[in-house]
C-alpha cells in the first residue's frame, strides 16, 4: 500500500513540475493575496475630509478644531460660510463630517451652568464609519472640556477630583490595528481556496486525458489513489502557510504569540479538512471548468462570509449561525486567532480541532463512496 500511495504521489509531483504556471499560482498567489488584501480590508478610520462653519471665531473654537487635526484622523479641508454650502458638500462626498460651532461658544463656555451644544453633520450612509466618526468627535470634545474646566478651576486655586476614573488596557492587540485582527482570517481563506481548488482539478484532470480509465484497471485501490493525489498538495499547502505567516511578519508585524506546535498540528488538520473537500469536489466534477467553479462556491463565499473573517458571527441571527458550521474555515480562524494573537494553549480550542476532524472523516468518507460506485459503473 505505501509503495502504491507513493507512486501515485510520485506522478502528482512530476505533473506539477511540468505545470510552470500552476507552480507559479500555487506558491505566488498566496502571498500577494495576503499583502492585497492586508493593506485593502482595512477598519481602521483615519483621514477623515472635516469641515467646520465656524460662526463663533472664537479661541476656544480653534482649539477644538485643532485638538482634533492633530491626530491622523481628522483632516480640515473646508471652511464654510452658510448651511447652503455643507449640504453641497456633503452631496457630493467632498467632506464626511461638518462641525458647526454656535455664535455664543464663548459666551456659553464661561456662564456657570450653561450647556454648549455642538452641532456635528456625518455622512451617515456608511454606518460603521459614521459611527466611528461620532465617537471621535466625542472623545475629542469631551478631553476638551475636560481641559477646558481644569484650567478654569487652576486660575480659581482648585483642582478636579474626579470619584470615578478608569485606564483601559487592551490586551492581545494594543494598538488595535484591524489588519492583525484580519490577517489570521486571510490565511484561513488563502488556505483553503488555494487547497480546495488545486486538489479539485487533480483527478478532473485525469478525467479529461482519459488516464483515469488505466488507474481503475491497475491494483490501485480508492483510497491509495485518494491518499497520493493529496499528500503533495498538502505539503505545498504547508510551505504556502509557513510563506504566508512570514509576509504577515515582514508586512504587518503581526508575531505569533503561542505555541509553534500547535499551530503546526492545526494548520496541518485544516489543510487536510480542507483537502478532503477538494477530494470530494474532483469526484463529483467532471470537467476541470465544473470542479473550479464548485470548488470557489464551496470555499470561497463561506469562508469570506461566514467563517468571521470579517463580520462576527455572534452578531448574526442563530440561523445563520448555525449555517455558519458549514465552512471548516471558521473553526480553524477560531484556533488561529487564539494561538497568534492569544498566545492561547490548547484548552482554549481544541473543540475546533475535533470540528475539523469531523469535516475531513465525512468528505473522504463521502468521496470514497462516490468514487467507488462511479468505477462500478
Amino acid at each position: 500500500m505505501g509503495s502504491r500511495i507513493k507512486a501515485v504521489a510520485k506522478k502528482e509531483v512530476k505533473q506539477l513540475l511540468r505545470d510552470k504556471r500552476m507552480l507559479f499560482v500555487i506558491f505566488f498567489f498566496p502571498v500577494f493575496l495576503l499583502g492585497v488584501f492586508g493593506y485593502a480590508v482595512n477598519f481602521d478610520v483615519k483621514h477623515i475630509q472635516m469641515g467646520v462653519l465656524d460662526l463663533s471665531r472664537s479661541q476656544e473654537s480653534r482649539e477644538i478644531i485643532n485638538s482634533l487635526t492633530s491626530s491622523e484622523y481628522f483632516d480640515y479641508k473646508i471652511t464654510f460660510r452658510n448651511d447652503r454650502e455643507i449640504r453641497d458638500a456633503l452631496d457630493k462626498k467632498d467632506v464626511q463630517c461638518v462641525i458647526v460651532f454656535p455664535r455664543d461658544l464663548t459666551e456659553k463656555l464661561y456662564t456657570p451652568g450653561a450647556e454648549v451644544k455642538l452641532q456635528v453633520l456625518i455622512d451617515g450612509v456608511d454606518g460603521n464609519t459614521a459611527t466611528i466618526i461620532m465617537n471621535y468627535v466625542k472623545g475629542a470634545t469631551l478631553a476638551f472640556d475636560m481641559q477646558f474646566k481644569e484650567n478654569i478651576l487652576a486660575r480659581l486655586g482648585r483642582t478636579i477630583e474626579l470619584p470615578l476614573g478608569f485606564e483601559p488596557i487592551f490586551w492581545f492587540n494594543p494598538d488595535l490595528k484591524s489588519t492583525w485582527f484580519l490577517i489570521p482570517g486571510l490565511i484561513a481563506m488563502i488556505l483553503i481556496v488555494t487547497a480546495v481548488v488545486s486538489v479539485s482539478l487533480t483527478l478532473v484532470r485525469e478525467k479529461e486525458r482519459g488516464t483515469i480509465e488505466q488507474i481503475n484497471v491497475s491494483s490501485i485501490n480508492t483510497i491509495e489513489l485518494l491518499i497520493g493525489k493529496s499528500l503533495p498538495y498538502i505539503f505545498i499547502a504547508l510551505i504556502n502557510a509557513i510563506f504566508i505567516l512570514t509576509a504577515g511578519y515582514l508586512l504587518f508585524g503581526l508575531e505569533i504569540q503561542g505555541s509553534y506546535v500547535l499551530l503546526f498540528i492545526s494548520t496541518l488538520i485544516f489543510i487536510i479538512a480542507s483537502v478532503s473537500m477538494g477530494i470530494f469536489v474532483s469526484v463529483v466534477a467532471d470537467s476541470q471548468q465544473v470542479a473550479f467553479t464548485i470548488a470557489t462556491f464551496l470555499s470561497l463565499l463561506p469562508s469570506v462570509i461566514l467563517s468571521g473573517f470579517i463580520f462576527p458571527i455572534d452578531s448574526m441571527p442563530w440561523v445563520v449561525q448555525i449555517i455558519t458550521n458549514v465552512t471548516p474555515a471558521k473553526f480553524f480562524l477560531q484556533a488561529l486567532r487564539a494561538i497568534i494573537l492569544r498566545g492561547a494553549g490548547l484548552p482554549a480550542f481544541w473543540q475546533d480541532l475535533i470540528y475539523l476532524g469531523v469535516f475531513i472523516f465525512v468528505f473522504l468518507t463521502a468521496a470514497t463512496l462516490i468514487s467507488k460506485r462511479k468505477s462500478a459503473i
